[in-house]
């Protein structure tokens, strides 16, 4: 079992949406499990919060093999959101999930915006999730197949349906395949959302040169790990730029150490999401999270809350170089 991290030296705690949260550092959904897993490696109570693997409102298997490729710098993943339903996750997942001493946010999907409501109000009851994230990264299937995230009408809609059905917040976790991030996040704030995640997986393909075809069954799958790290960090500090006085920012996306991390926040993220980097190195968020207090430390920081945002007060000197004689 892995040592405690103090936090006693300075304060992580940080309150967002209602919630306080111990430290800023969270895991991923689709790459921690239901929280249960890593239970064997270290005491899963010292993370900020575990984001669930995503639950629908009816079980799936998910896509067929192949389903993983390794890439430079990351992974390519299609597992197809396997995952027991809602009902399954509530009869077989979640006693255990309340012996568990830290926040717990159910990620949420569905075929059709119905499915969404559905899913979040069966788990109203559920005390251990605090809140909902919403994966808009899916097919909607009344749309003709078009992603929930991909239609700025269609999504605003989607949030405010489940925003009126349901007490807890919730989040929208945004697809960067989209276009203007900014746009859609002006989408989603308009209509009621409580937070934004950036950023979902890049979509990307490899192809095997000695078999002469695609490595994934399907063809292409999310791209993620430190490739994206500058292209998360980017969105990021777009949407602070012109969000952050209005809902907070969770940073996803090539978090795979403590520089990368403060990236995010320093950028306009209140808190962060430890994805890809919890299959190469398990103990990433704890070693996160002990590199945010020596940072902390080092930089004479006491409070978590003023490094959020905080490389936007810099003076940006201006392009020197100018063309012609």
């Amino acid at each position: 079992m892995f040592g405690e991290v103090k936090t006693d030296s300075c304060d992580l705690s940080i309150t967002l949406f209602g919630i306080t949260f111990k430290n800023p550092v969270w895991v991923a959904s689709g790459t921690f499990g239901y929280g249960l897993e890593a239970r064997e490696i270290y005491d899963v109570s010292l993370l900020g919060a575990v984001v669930t693997k995503g639950i629908s409102l009816k079980p799936r298997e998910g896509n067929p093999p192949e389903r993983i490729a390794e890439t430079p710098c990351g992974m390519l993943n299609s597992i197809g959101l396997q995952n027991p339903g809602v009902e399954g996750f509530l009869k077989k997942i979640y006693p255990h999930i309340e012996k568990l001493n830290t926040h717990f946010i159910a990620n949420i999907f569905g075929e059709t915006e119905e499915e969404y409501v559905e899913v979040c109000m069966a788990l109203e009851d559920a005390r251990k999730i605090v809140a909902y994230e919403l994966n808009v990264s899916c097919p909607n299937v009344k749309k003709g197949g078009m992603l929930f995230g991909h239609d700025a009408v269609v999504l605003g809609r989607l949030v405010e349906s489940v925003k009126a059905k349901v007490k807890k917040p919730v989040l929208v976790k945004l697809s960067p395949n989209a276009g203007n991030v900014v746009e859609f996040a002006k989408v989603c704030a308009d209509a009621g959302a409580d937070g934004l995640v950036l950023i979902n997986t890049l979509l990307g393909m490899k192809i095997d040169v000695k078999a002469q075809k695609p490595d994934l069954s399907t063809f292409t799958g999310g791209l993620s790990g430190p490739a994206i790290l500058p292209i998360a960090v980017r969105m990021v500090w777009e949407v602070f730029s012109e969000l952050g006085d209005k809902l907070p920012i969770i940073g996803v996306g090539g978090i795979h150490d403590t520089d990368s991390a403060l990236e995010h926040i320093l950028a306009g993220a209140s808190a962060v999401q430890i994805g890809t980097a919890n299959f190469s190195d398990p103990l990433c968020p704890l070693k996160v999270i002990k590199g945010i207090q020596d940072y902390m430390q080092n930089m004479k920081e006491k409070n978590f809350k003023s490094l959020v945002g905080k490389a936007h007060g810099i003076k940006l000197q201006p392009y020197l170089f100018q063309q012609g004689p």
